[in-house]
């Protein structure tokens, strides 16, 4: 196979959102890059991809044949888990251990309550059979397989009409042996079920995660597998012969085969690539410590970047579900310009975590809403302008946005519009503000130090007050903020990870073991990276271990020094452990031993020159004086509205103000400067 990123010269990302679908293109040959929105067709995804690729080339000026690249952030399978549109599903596991999805981890997340949270267990109890055989946890076959017995289990797995089977045995991380044959016999019974492995999908230690985490994926295949077919027709259908790619969790590139084997990986692939976007600006604007909130219209994403470096975390979390795959670390509630406002039962106002979505989508979008959204209470509040949205392209309904209000909160609660209005914004940007405290109060950081950069269709309009709630005194607004993931995107490459857990102690004596399982895993991702056609000069093999202290449940993935393992690349790891352990959690034992989990390989091809620098920005339009009425800082205020493009390089701008442009609005309050860099990126600071 030969290398990628020749000719022809067009290279394009597109994140397929909830609400929209962000697509950013980059010409290789002006080193220039433009970025277009237009709706998502839930009803099928593909076909807004495609149709967003169209409007890119009539609007500016490319052809099919100069499509060199695509990349794609997709949400479909986070969707199809959060709606459990999932197909029925088997697991087979070992004899005796049928019921471990159920017992999972007695962790209490809330140790007050009475009663602990309902467990979802994705296959019943009648669809869970157990096999003969045993592994050892070193790897050793401690009792074969009753190949008589098994082949009943799989007669039973056939007869159930399910169409993925997860397979899952103890100890399979350490000897896959048994997994393998009971795939084999399986789809030679049924040659079409989906099967997944965890040795294959997931393979390290810790039970109850290991089998979650392949579960998941034996039930996502046929769901990406049918959209990956539905991509190519339309594809084919449009004359695009680019190959495609999609972005993993871990903010990599994928081929569509890959994915299909493991979509698990797929779980976060559009907000990966803001936090990569988040990554890149910080480094350019010389800020180290940003917190990066993406708002789209219906979820909130936040992501830290410490030290100028994103956190990618082995283990996550997807609607209450254990998913064991290296992915950006990053935490989400469900808030966005979407998010529906409602009095509940006890007559308390609440927004979200219900979203209207794109379809019917918010009141003021006229398409059948009738629940109150937060885009409806910033057009209300004059924050949002109905004739300039989306470049004035689609306008927006603001009678219809105050029937609803006046029916859904104002009656119920008694109250006034301006109260009702600005009511539903305080809830939201308590929980965003809450949100972000979350992910800096996990890790010992306090927001004072960072910046926060603020980017999806609907933060600017909440990032700068969501900021003074934290004390936070600089926001960072992207250039094309409402793009921005799918800037990330742009700049993403392909990206394998690899694993081997084997518990050694962190001690001298362990370095030929490691250096031989780093020699492993090398081998391995060379190998994918041979299969992906990239040349030597393109590739990159990253270590990382994951470390404990004898006797922790949890570790800490520690970045392994460059050059050869020896004794002292074990020392310098512990020293790098203790260091990240303190910070953690505010102490360390140097008496205490410590010991290696898994080692960790990650095989990164590039696909991209590398650069992350942005065009020189350039205004494009003529600065017009405008005002209007907008609700900001408690009152009704005549406040200076700016085109975005119409603002010079180094141009300052006072709050109060609104700062437009074609597909976001920003709000600056009172107490605020914005500064326009060379770049066309905005930093607001609280004037002090």
């Amino acid at each position: 196979m030969t290398c990628l990123m020749t000719t022809p010269r067009i290279t394009i990302a597109v994140d397929i959102g909830g609400t929209f679908t962000d697509l950013e293109f980059r010409d290789a040959v002006s080193g220039r890059s433009h970025s277009l929105k237009s709706p998502t067709t839930p009803d099928n995804p593909a076909r807004g991809l495609t149709d967003a690729i169209e409007q890119a080339g009539a609007r500016f000026g490319f052809a099919n044949d100069d499509i060199a690249l695509i990349l794609h952030g997709t949400t479909i399978a986070t969707n199809a888990v959060l709606t459990r549109d999932l197909p029925a599903g088997a697991l087979i596991t070992t004899e005796g251990f049928e019921d471990v999805l159920e017992i999972g981890r007695h962790a209490r997340g809330d140790i007050y309550a009475l009663k602990g949270p309902d467990r979802s267990v994705l296959i019943p109890r009648r669809h869970r059979f157990g096999a003969s055989g045993r592994i050892g946890a070193g790897g050793e076959e401690v009792r074969a397989i009753d190949f008589d017995a098994l082949d009943a289990v799989i007669e039973r797995v056939a007869a159930s009409g399910v169409m993925a089977t997860a397979i899952c045995l103890l100890n399979a991380f350490a000897n896959p042996a048994h997994e393998i044959a009971i795939r084999d016999r399986l789809l030679a019974r049924c040659p079409d079920m989906a099967v997944s492995c965890s040795h294959e999908v997931s393979p390290e230690i810790r039970e109850f995660e290991r089998t979650a985490t392949t579960v998941l994926n034996a039930l996502l295949v046929p769901v990406i597998a049918r959209y990956v077919d539905a991509l190519r027709l339309r594809l084919a259908e449009a004359g695009i012969g680019a190959p495609l790619y999609l972005i993993q969790s871990n903010g990599g590139a994928i081929g569509l085969d890959a994915a299909v084997k493991t979509p698990v990986k797929l779980l976060l692939s559009g907000p990966s690539g803001g936090v990569l976007a988040a990554q890149k600006l910080a480094r350019r604007l010389d800020t180290p410590d940003v917190v990066g909130v993406d708002m789209g219209g219906t979820s909130y994403d936040v992501a830290v970047v410490s030290g100028g470096v994103r956190s990618v975390v082995t283990q996550g979390e997807i609607d209450g579900l254990p998913v064991r795959v290296p992915m950006v670390e990053m935490h989400t509630i469900g808030a966005g310009g979407g998010s529906i406002a409602f009095v509940d039962p006890s007559g308390r106002l609440q927004v979200g975590p219900r979203s209207a979505g794109a379809v019917p989508g918010p009141v003021c979008y006229g398409r059948g809403g009738t629940e109150p959204t937060v885009t409806d209470v910033n057009l209300i509040l004059g924050r949002l302008d109905a004739a300039t949205f989306l470049g004035g392209r689609f306008a927006l309904d603001l009678d219809g946005a105050r029937s609803a209000l006046r029916d859904r909160i104002e009656t119920p609660l008694a109250l006034d519009p301006d109260h009702a209005a600005s009511g539903i914004l305080a809830v939201v940007n308590a929980k965003l503000a809450a949100s972000i405290k979350f992910s800096l109060f996990a890790k010992g950081l306090d927001p004072r130090d960072f910046a926060l950069m603020s980017f999806g269709g609907a933060g600017g309009l909440h990032a700068v007050e969501v900021a003074e709630e934290l004390g936070i005194t600089r926001v960072i607004f992207p250039r094309d903020p409402s793009t921005f993931s799918a800037h990330g995107i742009l700049f993403s490459d392909i990206r394998h990870d690899l694993s081997r857990t084997e518990i050694l102690p962190l001690l001298p004596e362990s370095a030929d073991a490691l250096a031989a399982m780093a020699a492993e895993l090398s081998a391995q991702g060379t190998a994918l990276l041979d299969a992906d056609g990239m040349a030597a000069g393109r590739r990159r093999l990253i270590l990382t271990a994951d470390l404990r202290y004898a006797g922790q449940a949890f570790e800490l993935t520690i970045p392994l020094p460059d050059g050869h393992i020896t004794a002292g690349t074990l020392a310098e790891m512990r020293r790098r452990f203790e260091e990240e352990h303190r910070q953690r959690f505010s102490f360390d034992d140097p008496e205490e031993e410590a010991e290696l989990v898994t080692l960790r390989l990650t095989a990164v091809g590039v696909l991209g020159d590398g650069g992350d620098a942005a065009p020189d920005y350039a205004t494009s339009e003529t600065a017009v004086a405008k005002t209007r009425q907008v609700h900001v800082n408690g009152a009704w205020t005549e406040t200076p509205v700016h085109r975005q493009l119409a603002l010079p390089p180094g141009a300052e701008v006072a709050g109060p103000a609104i700062i437009e442009q074609e597909y976001t609005t920003m709000l600056l309050p009172a107490g605020w400067v914005l500064t326009m860099t060379p770049s066309g990126d905005m930093t607001a600071r609280k004037d002090t």
